[in-house]
C-alpha cells in the first residue's frame, strides 16, 4: 500500500513539474523592447552619422517608450562596431548604424574580416543616402563634365583629384573608368583636407559629400559640376547629375543604415523599419537631415537587402580593377 501511493505522489510530483513546463512553454514571450537598446555606431561623436542615430534613437525612444543608446565604437573603417553587433545576442537590444563601407567596401579591401556583413548582420533600413558633388577649382577652364573629361585627356596637362576616404576614391575611379577621364589620385586625411586641397589649388578636381562643399560653392571659391545620384537631387536641384552630363549610367549614393545581428526575430525587424519609416516622414527630421546634406529615406528591410548585394558586386568590380587598397 505504502508502496502505491509513493508511486501516487512520485506521479503527481511528474505531473507538476510537466505541468509548470508547458505553463512556462506557453508563457507569452516579452514584448520588445522590454529594457533599453543600445544603437552601436562605428563613428565619432559630433559628426553626420552620429547626428542621424541619435536623431534616430530618439525618436524610437519616443514612439516605444524605451531608452535607445548610441554607444561610439569608431575606428578600422567601422568593423570595430560591426563586429560588436555580429557578435551580440540576435534580440533586438543590440543594433548597428553604418555605412556604405561598413556592407559593401569593407569586405573587398579586408579579407581576414572578423564579420560578415551577409552571415552576420541583417538589415532593417537604409535611414539616410547622399549623392556626392563633383567639383573642380575655379581657376580650370570648364563649365562642365563633359568639359573637364576632355581638358584631362589632353596630354600637356595633368589633373589630380583628393580623395578622404576609400569610399570617395571609389567614386572618382568608377569616374574615371566610365568616362576616360585622365585624373591623378592624391589622398588626404579627411573631408576638409581634401577640400582645402581643392580650394588651394593643389588638387583641381574632388568628389565629395556636398555638406563641406556648399559655402564654398556658394562663395564660388568651388565650382560644382554634377552630382553622383542617379537623378537630381532635391538637395542640389540645379546640378546634373554626372549620368545626363555625359557618363551614361554612373551613380554612387552613399549611406547611412540600421543593422541587427543576423538572426534577430523578423517581427522586431518590421517594426524598427516601420517606426524610422514613419519618423523619416517628419518635417522637422527630413529639414535636419537635408542641413547635412542627406536625404531621409526609410526603405525597406528587402529593399535594403538588394541594393546592398547589387553594390558590394559593382563596388568590388571598380576596386580591383582600380587597385584601390586600404587606408
Amino acid at each position: 500500500m505504502k508502496a502505491y501511493r509513493s508511486i501516487i505522489v512520485m506521479a503527481m510530483g511528474i505531473a507538476s513539474i510537466v505541468g509548470t513546463s508547458i505553463a512556462v512553454a506557453q508563457a507569452p514571450a516579452e514584448a520588445w523592447p522590454a529594457r533599453p537598446v543600445r544603437i552601436v555606431a562605428g563613428f565619432p561623436p559630433g559628426g553626420s552619422t552620429d547626428i542621424i542615430a541619435r536623431t534616430v534613437a530618439q525618436g524610437l525612444g519616443e514612439v516605444l517608450r524605451q531608452a535607445f543608446v548610441v554607444e561610439n565604437q569608431p575606428g578600422a573603417s567601422t568593423a570595430i562596431a560591426a563586429t560588436t553587433v555580429a557578435r551580440a545576442a540576435p534580440d533586438g537590444y543590440t543594433l548597428l548604424v553604418g555605412a556604405s563601407s561598413t556592407m559593401t567596401i569593407n569586405p573587398v579591401l579586408y579579407p581576414n574580416l572578423a564579420y560578415s556583413p551577409e552571415r552576420d548582420l541583417r538589415p532593417v533600413t537604409i535611414m539616410g543616402s547622399f549623392p556626392l558633388i563633383l567639383a573642380v577649382n575655379p581657376s580650370l577652364p570648364v563649365n562642365s563634365v563633359r568639359e573637364l573629361i576632355d581638358y584631362s585627356r589632353r596630354p600637356e596637362r595633368q589633373l589630380n583629384y583628393s580623395t578622404a576616404s576609400v569610399a570617395f576614391q571609389l567614386a572618382t575611379e568608377m569616374f574615371k573608368q566610365m568616362s576616360g577621364a585622365q585624373l591623378y589620385h592624391v589622398p588626404y586625411k579627411g573631408s576638409s583636407q581634401a577640400m582645402l586641397a581643392v580650394l588651394s589649388g593643389d588638387v583641381q578636381v574632388v568628389i565629395l559629400d556636398g555638406a563641406p562643399l556648399v559655402p564654398h560653392m556658394q562663395s564660388g571659391r568651388l565650382r560644382a559640376l554634377a552630382v553622383t545620384s542617379a537623378t537630381r537631387s532635391p538637395l542640389y536641384p540645379s546640378l546634373p547629375t554626372v549620368s545626363e552630363a555625359g557618363v551614361p549610367d554612373y551613380q554612387v549614393e552613399l549611406w547611412i543604415g540600421l543593422f541587427a545581428p543576423a538572426r534577430t526575430p523578423g517581427e522586431v525587424v518590421a517594426r524598427l523599419q516601420a517606426e524610422i519609416a514613419r519618423l523619416m516622414q517628419r518635417t522637422e527630421v527630413r529639414e535636419k537631415f537635408a542641413r547635412l546634406g542627406i536625404e531621409a529615406r526609410g526603405d525597406s528591410a528587402e529593399q535594403t537587402a538588394a541594393m546592398i548585394r547589387a553594390e558590394a558586386v559593382r563596388f568590388a568590380a571598380i576596386i580591383r580593377s582600380a587597385g584601390i587598397k586600404p587606408e
